[in-house]
């Protein structure tokens, strides 16, 4: 399982480390890709597969479903861990996601989120001004606390 919070520096080259706690779970092969909310995703190639699964079953016809496979299959690239348990970011993902030099690593369950250090606090200060709206809403969806 995939959770915690971690903050790293990406070097010049676009190298991040990945926590061992992360690497323990995201095993060998893994999958980069554009995020929402402005940061990536990077998934275990057993939740990528999952994934994958889900967007075959999007119909073609579907103008927002060709959109929506173009953004995560259209910047998804395998993840590739040296032997200092780094990973290398394109500089197309990294110009995404704002990627500079201080960035967070955060796990969500089933995948690892990287963003921009100053736009993660941004948007942790926004959800904890409306974490009680938001329990709401995911009581809403069956899911309470």
């Amino acid at each position: 399982m995939l959770t915690g919070e971690f903050n790293h520096s990406i070097d010049a080259k676009g190298r991040l480390i990945i926590p061992s706690k992360f690497r323990e779970d995201l095993g060998e092969n893994f999958m980069i890709t554009k995020g929402m909310d402005g940061c990536l995703f990077i998934y275990p190639e057993n939740e990528w597969k999952t994934f994958e699964e889900k967007l075959r079953t999007l119909p073609l016809t579907n103008k927002k479903a060709r959109d929506f496979k173009r953004f995560f299959l259209g910047s998804a690239v395998d993840g590739d861990l040296d032997k200092q348990g780094r990973v290398l970011i394109s500089s197309a993902l990294r110009a995404y996601a704002g990627l500079e030099k201080e960035v967070v690593l955060a796990g969500v369950l089933d995948r690892i989120e990287i963003w921009n250090k100053t736009a993660w606090d941004e948007r942790n200060a926004e959800v904890e001004a409306d974490i009680e709206d938001i329990a709401n809403d995911m009581e809403d969806l069956g899911l309470s606390i």
